[in-house]
């Protein structure tokens, strides 16, 4: 069972690496602007593995709830969930704007 230190841990670290998730996504799209590409590329690895942080906790809580209401849901958690679904879309998208807009050489 999660203790109550360990629940809201799990939720910060939901919160804290989706918010990475965003912030390197975007930055990874004004790089790609100014047509530093390499430095985009660093951004979307740092933004993806920020999502794939984020994911194992969200992954961690779902397992221990089992569908049962093990983990309790408050306004906190319902934030950092939304919080994690935005900044998953917002990377996908960004990473399709990047791919639009500035296809790597052939």
């Amino acid at each position: 069972m999660f203790s109550e230190t360990g629940y809201e841990e799990t939720v910060m670290g939901l919160i804290v690496n989706a918010g990475q998730c965003k912030s390197c996504a975007f930055k990874a799209l004004q790089e790609a602007r100014k047509g530093n590409f390499s430095e985009s590329a660093k951004q979307m690895a740092a933004s993806e593995q920020a999502a794939k942080e984020a994911h194992a906790l969200q992954t961690r809580l779902i397992e221990y709830d089992e569908g049962e209401g093990k983990v309790p849901v408050h306004l906190i958690m319902v934030h950092a969930q939304d919080h994690l679904m935005t900044a998953m879309l917002a990377r996908e998208l960004i990473q399709e704007m990047i791919a639009l807009n500035f296809p790597a050489p052939r």
